[in-house]
C-alpha cells in the first residue's frame, strides 16, 4: 500500500487556513481519565494572534479534563447537506490547552476580539465560572475529501 498522505501544498494550507478562520464551533476531544475519553462540542474561535481559542465553564467535565491533561484535541468541519459525510473536507488539531486567567491584563481585548467572532458569547463573558482556553496546536491533520489527506505542522496553518 502506498502512503495516502500527500505532501503538503499551498491548497492544502489555504483549506487548513479556511477551517480556522470561520469554523464557529468544533469537537473537543480530551481524556477525562488515563482510560477514559470524552468529547464534546465547543464553541471556536481565535485569540489575538491566531491562537485557536474557546470560552469554557469550569464547571464542565471537558474543562476539569482539560486541567488535570491538557493534550487534546479539536475537530473541526461539519458535513455538507447532500453527499457522503467522509467525503467532505474537515481538520483535526492536536494541541495542548492553556486556560487563561480571566485577571490577564490582556483578558478584556481578548473578550472583545472573540465576541466580533461568537456574539453571543457576551452572556457567558459575565458569568464567573468562564474562562478562555487557548489550544496550541502541535500538529494537525487535514482531510480535504476522498484521497487528499495531509500532516501539517503549526507554520502550516500561519501559527
Amino acid at each position: 500500500m502506498t502512503n495516502p498522505i500527500r505532501e503538503t501544498d499551498d491548497d492544502a494550507r489555504k483549506l487548513a487556513e479556511d477551517f480556522l478562520h470561520s469554523c464557529r464551533h468544533a469537537a473537543l476531544g480530551v481524556m477525562i481519565t488515563d482510560q477514559q475519553p470524552l468529547v464534546t462540542r465547543i464553541a471556536f474561535g481565535l485569540d489575538l494572534d491566531g491562537t485557536p481559542l474557546s470560552l469554557i465553564s469550569g464547571l464542565s467535565a471537558h474543562t476539569k479534563a482539560l486541567r488535570a491533561h491538557p493534550q487534546c484535541s479539536l475537530l473541526l468541519g461539519e458535513h455538507e447537506e447532500r453527499g457522503d459525510p467522509l467525503s467532505h473536507p474537515r481538520l483535526s488539531l492536536m494541541a495542548r490547552a492553556e486556560i487563561m486567567p480571566r485577571d490577564t491584563e490582556d483578558h478584556d481585548a481578548r473578550a472583545a476580539h472573540y465576541l466580533t467572532q461568537n456574539p453571543k458569547a457576551k452572556l457567558y463573558l459575565g458569568l464567573a465560572d468562564f474562562t478562555f482556553v487557548r489550544f496550541v496546536v502541535q500538529e494537525a491533520a487535514l482531510n480535504g475529501g476522498f484521497g487528499k489527506a495531509y500532516q501539517l505542522q503549526p507554520s502550516d496553518l500561519g501559527l
